[in-house]
């Protein structure tokens, strides 16, 4: 069971998925497309979606006591308000598909930012706290859709020996977005935070009236003079993009036969079971490992932990971006697990650093000790974290899923991300206020769990090149380019989720 429900999943898997595809062939080499202005400035519009997410995810923090004193709310109030974004998340994850194939890849980036930035300003000018949850509801759909579109966007603009370094960029501009929102809500109030957060909303919504529709969309739809123009426009007008067109036409057709054989139930059969078990299993540790928890509500820990409030995040959130990078460049040189259970490691002994500071405060017995221990802590979690836990468990269920069942997967580890960060962000005020040493014990045993679910269950899909899958197509390179591309587009529109 092991074998089948691993082997069928790990399509191309030798070409690394994060620094651009290297796999040898004419087809390949007809492709390397050099970079121009117009890729550059699709790819900046879109990325603008990315860090649109970063401030959402960036903004409850800061905002926490801000708006629980001028509201009045209590921590149940504030905990539904911190939380509830995730479950618009859940509602945009389920819409993002499927709006995305109805409406083109620059409509929905337009309607979702358009839908954010509604959020943004029933929170700024928000008097209950009805109107709070209402904002940040919105927000929480307009970035569960995004998470989707903008990776896909770049990765069906860009030529093959690039996709990788621009869609990674898309992390990097969520950890931007992130890490300003932290710098400027120190200074701000949250009203004007909120409005401040709309700048890249706007910047897209009007950007996007001039960058060319997804070639691949227009493909798939039968717009053969749009396709070509669109793809003539990304690669240059001296560019030979025939092959490419090529290329593009032969994957569509056979993601049509694959399409037209796949069932959501084929995902809980027995041979699928052990793939399953392995990506669901990840996503779950991923959030309960307590990532979530310090991402929306990092200035509360380092208050309670008589941390600065200011320079305390700001410094973790500019930590992020380089620990990003690094991921990047060292995925395919270490091997996912070999990162996973450096990163889970890390993760488990910050964590437990973090715990036992808050038991020195809690006893009274070298309590000056607490601030550093906490910082240390957190900021060694964070990097941790960032290296493996964060986006490799995404990677990897690209990997062991056969194509004709990815699409099923996706949705279930998607809507799974988000209900269990919802549990943890609703729950992690409460926690903290129980014990605030427990919450990071029990934090520190999922990051242990996870060390013994990675050395226990989960593969090692670097380098492997099994090709087999459950229907009967011819894999040749066509199969291969479609193989690459869905791999990259599912990797990048669902690492963005690791906050």
């Amino acid at each position: 069971m092991e074998g089948d429900g691993i082997e069928e999943g790990l399509e191309s898997a030798t070409s690394p998925l994060l620094l651009g595809d290297k796999s040898t062939g004419s087809t390949t080499t007809s492709n390397q497309h050099s970079i121009t202005p117009v890729l550059v400035f699709s790819t900046f519009v879109a990325l603008c979606g990315s860090f649109s997410y970063g401030c959402s995810v960036g903004y409850s923090s800061p905002a926490e006591s801000g708006i629980m004193k001028d509201l009045g709310l209590s921590v149940a109030a504030y905990s539904v308000f911190g939380s509830i974004v995730t479950i618009g998340g859940m509602v945009g994850a389920i819409l993002s598909g499927k709006m995305a194939d109805l409406i083109g890849r620059r409509g929905t980036m337009w309607t979702c930012q358009i839908i954010c930035m509604a959020g943004w300003l029933a929170i700024a000018f928000a008097k209950k706290a009805w109107c709070l949850d209402i904002g940040r509801f919105l927000v929480g759909v307009a970035i569960g859709i995004l998470t989707y579109v903008v990776p896909v966007y770049i990765s069906e603009i860009t030529p093959k020996n690039l996709r990788g370094r621009f869609t990674s960029a898309n992390q990097l501009l969520v950890c931007c977005g992130f890490a300003v929102t932290y710098f400027v809500g120190s200074i701000a109030s949250w009203r004007a935070l909120s409005l401040i957060a709309t700048i890249p909303s706007i910047v897209q919504i009007v950007c996007l009236f001039f960058v060319p529709e997804s070639p691949r969309w227009l493909a798939k739809l039968g717009h053969e003079k749009e396709f070509e123009a669109s793809l003539q426009r990304l690669r240059g007008t001296n560019s030979d993009v025939s092959e490419e067109a090529v290329d593009i036409r032969d994957a569509i057709e056979i993601l049509k036969q694959t399409s037209a054989e796949t069932r959501t139930l084929e995902l809980f059969q027995r041979r699928y079971a052990y793939a399953v078990i392995v990506g669901v299993g990840l996503i779950l540790l991923q959030t309960f490992g307590g990532n979530s928890a310090v991402s929306y509500y990092l200035g509360t820990i380092f208050a309670k932990a008589n941390v600065s409030t200011s320079s305390g995040p700001i410094i973790f959130a500019l930590l992020q971006i380089p620990t990003s990078v690094a991921t990047v460049l060292l995925m395919d040189l270490f091997g996912r697990r070999t990162l996973l259970m450096v990163s889970a490691t890390t993760s488990c002994l910050c964590l437990f650093l973090v715990g036992l500071s808050f038991c020195f405060q809690e006893s009274h017995n070298l309590k000056e000790l607490t601030p550093i221990l906490t910082l240390v802590g957190i900021l060694g979690f964070g990097c941790g974290f960032a290296i493996g836990m964060s986006g490799i468990p995404w990677v990897i269920m690209a990997e062991i899923f056969p194509v004709n069942v990815k699409a099923s997967a996706g949705s279930l580890v998607v809507l799974t991300s988000w209900a269990s960060s919802w549990v943890v962000t609703y729950t992690f005020n409460f926690m903290l206020e129980w014990s605030s040493a427990g919450t990071f014990f029990i934090f520190s045993g999922m990051c242990a769990l996870t060390i013994l679910f990675v050395w226990k269950l989960v593969p090692e899909t670097e380098g492997k090149n099994i090709r087999r899958n459950t229907i009967n197509i011819n894999h040749s390179d066509p199969w291969t380019k479609l193989g690459d591309s869905e791999n990259i587009e599912m990797v990048f529109s669902l690492t963005t989720l690791f906050y």
